[in-house]
């Protein structure tokens, strides 16, 4: 099972190359301008999502593909990564299926020249895991330097 979050970051990855989220109540799709705002996804982006989780908005999918997000968040399917261009992409948890990329449709896709669509990233967070591990990487250091001229 692909799991809520994972689903999520599938349309927001999806939404940030262009494409449009269909739903039987926006037959002409949800074109989303802002998806990442800093560390967390936009203002715009969740009453999308909201939207979608919505039982009233009926199935919901990401253009250019035939599974729902409904039937996304059940068991019989996963979000991996395409072999292709390592963007999320739906795959059946068991059977077979022909199930493509959304990246089939795109002319010149992957586009390593344009930045690739993201997660939110909280960069304080990253960074002071960088400092916790720079810190104990010194004082290991310093340790065996105490030990070394004791000797």
């Amino acid at each position: 099972m692909a799991g809520e979050l994972k689903v999520k970051d599938y349309v927001a990855y999806w939404l940030q190359t262009g494409k449009r989220l269909f739903s039987p109540a926006v037959p002409e799709g949800h074109h989303v301008t802002s998806i990442v705002q800093g560390d967390r996804y936009s203002s715009e982006f969740e009453e999308c999502w909201a939207h979608v989780r919505d039982p009233a908005s009926g199935d919901c999918y990401v253009e250019g593909m035939d599974q729902t997000i409904q039937d996304l968040l059940t068991s019989e399917w996963e979000v991996v990564s395409c072999p292709r261009c390592e963007m999320p992409m739906p795959m059946m948890t068991m059977g077979v299926t022909s199930c493509p990329c959304p990246c089939s449709d795109l002319e010149l896709w992957p586009n390593l020249e344009i930045p690739q669509p993201r997660s939110p990233i909280d960069s304080n967070a990253h960074l002071m895991a960088i400092r916790s591990r720079l810190l104990a990487m010194s004082r290991r250091s310093a340790t065996r330097a105490e030990g070394s001229s004791v000797e």
